[in-house]
């Protein structure tokens, strides 16, 4: 059986003894080995490009014409360095950055994977090590810690929705409540809300006009929580028993969902022609909403003024 060797670490000073002398000209020399760690296909890299005052470790460019920041760290990662590679790549428009770095820390491995979660460019953070076996010329090794993906653009979209959407709904609210007054009372005095919701009363304890905008939907119903399981369904049935006359009058069908899972009941319209994220298309959603609502209030006022309780 042939003899296996060992791989030993070696130092990276004793490998490149000065960061920008030493290991940037390498680099410089030897991009090939960026390109089979990380997957790209640089073409060239020019040493201590300007960046403003600053001056970029290497500025390469790949197959496609992107423009890509390397910065170069013999040490454990740091926010200096961090702070330089966000900088350079924002004075040179670049489309990526290589983070490269002898130990990746916890928190600077987050920011690179957050960088990426926004999506203004491709950030790669790379770990740097020097190898041997036996007796051989030492030889790097480098393992990608972060990369870009379309996983991580994905939830940096989530984020960005979550912490867009209330302000996003409060403008749509807005509007819609100014158009609902020239045509209606019911919600006159309603306060515009972050969430997908805005109620009034009905004019009975236990019931609410609810108006509701989802990502891509809306809906118009009436709301009954009256205490107790038992009552809601008491009071659920006895608009049931008039379902034909109260549709007739809405003109069309409406969703009827008794208590089953939940406490609550719910009459209920929708609509999928649009919703809070499709703005170009507020206007038209929120006359329909209007319409729907009017309607039906309109059909269920005569039952709800002749409920008992």
């Amino acid at each position: 059986m042939s003899a296996i060797g060992k791989i030993e670490r070696v130092p990276l000073r004793q490998v490149w003894p000065h960061e920008a002398h030493d290991l940037t000209t390498w680099l410089e020399e030897n991009v090939d080995v960026l390109n089979d760690a990380l997957g790209l296909s640089l073409v060239s890299a020019e040493r201590e490009s300007a960046a403003g005052a600053f001056n970029v470790d290497l500025v390469a460019q790949d197959a496609d014409g992107r423009t890509v920041v390397i910065e170069n760290q013999l040490e454990r990662s740091n926010h200096d360095h961090l702070g330089k590679l966000v900088t350079y790549t924002a004075m040179t428009d670049a489309d990526a950055a290589v983070w490269i770095v002898s130990q990746p820390r916890p928190e600077h491995v987050r920011a690179i994977s957050w960088l990426n979660e926004a999506a203004l460019a491709d950030f790669y953070l790379v770990k740097i090590e020097g190898i041997r076996i036996g007796e051989s010329p030492p030889a790097p090794l480098l393992t990608l810690i972060v990369q870009p993906s379309a996983e991580a653009r994905q939830v940096g979209e989530v984020k960005r929705e979550l912490a867009e959407g209330p302000g996003i709904r409060r403008r749509f609210w807005t509007e819609l409540l100014d158009r609902a007054r020239q045509r209606a009372s019911l919600h006159g005095a309603i306060s515009p809300s972050t969430s997908t919701r805005v109620a009034t009363s009905a004019g009975r304890s236990g019931l609410s006009f609810n108006y509701w905008v989802l990502q891509h939907a809306g809906e118009v119903e009436l709301y009954i929580d009256r205490g107790s399981g038992e009552k809601n369904t008491a009071t659920f049935n006895e608009f049931l028993a008039h379902r034909d006359e109260i549709e007739k009058e809405f003109g069309g069908p409406l969703d009827w969902q008794p208590v089953e899972d939940h406490r609550a009941c719910r009459i209920r319209w929708r609509t999928d022609q649009a919703g809070y994220r499709d703005q170009p298309e507020w206007p038209a959603l929120q006359d329909t909403l209007i319409d729907a609502m009017i309607r039906l209030e309109r059909a269920l006022r005569p039952y709800i003024n002749a409920l008992q309780t």
